[in-house]
């Protein structure tokens, strides 16, 4: 369990210092630890949390304080296991109940890096939920990235198949898209301030917070149009690759027709075909066929269907 309170920097604690201290605290315990100590936070509520089961990022207000989850994708594998931690708060504090050891590492960053000339119980959520979304830019500015070598490479033709990168980057985006639509909720919750916990003039934490995650899921779903058009792309482009084999096939049986005909006619073997016996039967034969066959390929050179 780790304890502070919120000063200029976060002040490393213990439990029984944050009653009566005057200031909000942070606490970060595990689910053992505070079915252990719920009772010393006085919050009047009575939740079990399982953060094995928790699923999305929510807000649920009660009558006095604010409870949730938060259902974090790591950024490395946005679309394998999320890191689960929920929260409970009122004005004096806020608890967070995680059992990975995320919220403790981002917990002892701020206590590290962060210096307020405000402090407040607001602003230390904003820089929590800020830390959830630090990199997101550049994860964002990366996929695009990749998006545009993709496309530069089926401009190109050097791919030959409908690339399964661009199937995992739309999956990713659509995670994300999900992620930041349910911390936009959160924040939005938080900024309502039904209960009154918060500050009237510290309630812009949250509304900074909330426009943030909305411009982000707005490049998402920009860049969600952007695979769709790729993917319509690489389709365009096997038709054109599927249509350049069927003309070939096309011209090739069109070619050989005549000279089927041909050897379908002479291949009756009439007792009286004057042709079977004359002596230059075979050499007009080939000298036919070869003007078929250049006749045939003239033609379909000069109407542009080669």
């Amino acid at each position: 369990m780790d304890c502070y309170l919120i000063r200029e920097t976060l002040i490393p604690c213990e439990l029984r210092d944050l009653r009566g201290a005057g200031v909000p605290y942070v606490a970060v315990m595990t689910r053992e630890e505070w079915s252990e100590h719920r009772d010393s936070f006085d919050m009047g509520i009575d939740i079990e949390v399982d953060t094995a089961s928790i699923g999305e990022t929510q807000a649920l207000v009660n009558w006095d304080s604010l409870t949730g989850t938060l259902s974090i994708p790591d950024r490395e594998d946005i679309s394998g296991p999320r890191t689960a931690l929920a929260f409970a708060l009122d004005e004096k504090g806020v608890v967070l109940i995680d059992g990975s050891g995320r919220a403790s590492d981002c917990v002892r960053k701020l206590s590290g890096t962060k210096k307020w000339r405000l402090p407040s119980l607001e602003r230390f959520l904003y820089d929590c939920l800020e830390f959830v979304i630090c990199r997101d830019l550049r994860l964002l500015e990366g996929m695009e990235a990749r998006l545009n070598a993709l496309e530069e490479d089926i401009l190109n033709q050097r791919v030959r198949a409908y690339p399964a990168a661009l199937n995992d980057i739309r999956g990713d985006l659509l995670d994300l898209r999900v992620h930041y639509e349910q911390l936009i909720d959160l924040g939005q919750e938080l900024e309502e301030n039904e209960n009154g916990f918060f500050k009237e003039e510290n309630l812009r934490y949250f509304r900074l917070f909330t426009e943030r995650v909305t411009r982000l899921q707005d490049t998402v779903s920009g860049m969600r149009e952007y695979c769709g058009q790729l993917r319509d792309l690489m389709q365009t482009q096997l038709d054109v690759r599927q249509n350049k084999i069927m003309t070939v096939l096309t011209v090739i049986t069109t070619i050989f027709m005549p000279l089927t005909l041909i050897a379908g006619w002479y291949g009756m073997n009439f007792k009286y075909m004057p042709e079977l016996e004359w002596r230059y039967s075979y050499p007009a034969l080939i000298v036919i066929s070869t003007a078929i066959v250049a006749a045939c390929l003239w033609w379909f050179k000069k109407k542009k269907w080669l």
